[in-house]
């Protein structure tokens, strides 16, 4: 049970696997004004940083669950690099499922709805852990503006136009879903622009250094296309945030 080597490929820099900054994570954290000792639950953590940096700057406390072996390690020794292993642990696992033993105060899925097969899901995935009163995070691509189309859809890592809603209807389905969105935080262009070019520098390097892989000819197909896609489609359209919700 792992991710394909060539996610870890393309994000292997990466503390933040989705389109938010260091600064706009830590002014995620602080705008939920919640207590130290918070208890969190994050589904499809990464290499840990939001639990980890809110565990040393807000005293949070938690677990993440990730898929990756590789990640999962990182999160681990960043973890111990911040002085904060003894609040969170990472566990190597399916988040799809997966509930918390003991109701947590945060449930966060922040940019990986597939493992509750999309944001309802995922929803109801995460009520599961969560406490009477709790807030939850859920990360999830918006459209921008509509693309024109098939092809600028699928250009943007969607199947079909309706795989994305605009801003304002993704706002209304939380409701619709029985959920108060009571803070956000968004990507803009230049998160996107960190996020995306930094995975071609880590394309480049590990095609250096390993020109004979059997995944060097995906690899370089990637590189070769992926910038230009990227500035014509997905940084035109797409947009992504992370939306912080409450029971109603």
């Amino acid at each position: 049970m792992d991710l394909p080597r060539i996610f870890t490929i393309r994000e292997s820099s990466h503390r933040i696997h989705n389109p938010l900054t260091p600064d706009k994570l830590a002014a995620l954290g602080q705008a939920l004004h919640l207590a130290p000792g918070t208890r969190v639950l994050d589904l499809a953590s990464g290499s840990g940083e939001m639990l980890c940096t809110w565990a040393r700057d807000l005293g949070f406390t938690g677990t993440g669950v990730d898929i990756s072996t590789v990640f999962t390690e990182q999160a681990r020794a960043r973890a111990i690099e911040l002085g904060v292993a003894d609040r969170v642990e990472f566990v190597h696992g399916d988040a799809c499922g997966h509930v918390a033993d003991e109701p947590v105060d945060l449930a966060a899925c922040v940019g990986a709805t597939w493992i509750g097969n999309g944001v309802a899901g995922t929803a109801e995935l995460l009520s599961r852990s969560l406490r009477p009163g709790g807030l939850m995070l859920i990360g999830e691509p918006y459209w921008r503006r509509t693309p024109p189309d098939q092809e600028a859809a699928e250009a943007c890592h969607a199947t079909s136009l309706a795989d994305f809603l605009p801003l304002p209807e993704l706002i209304e389905q939380f409701g619709d879903l029985g959920y108060d969105v009571v803070e956000m935080m968004l990507a803009d262009r230049d998160s996107w622009d960190r996020y995306c070019a930094a995975q071609w520098l880590n394309l480049r390097r590990w095609l250096d250094r390993n020109p004979d892989d059997e995944l060097a000819p995906e690899v370089r197909a990637e590189l070769t296309t992926e910038p230009a896609r990227y500035a014509r489609y997905l940084r035109e359209y797409l947009g992504w945030g992370v939306f912080a919700l409450m029971k109603r």
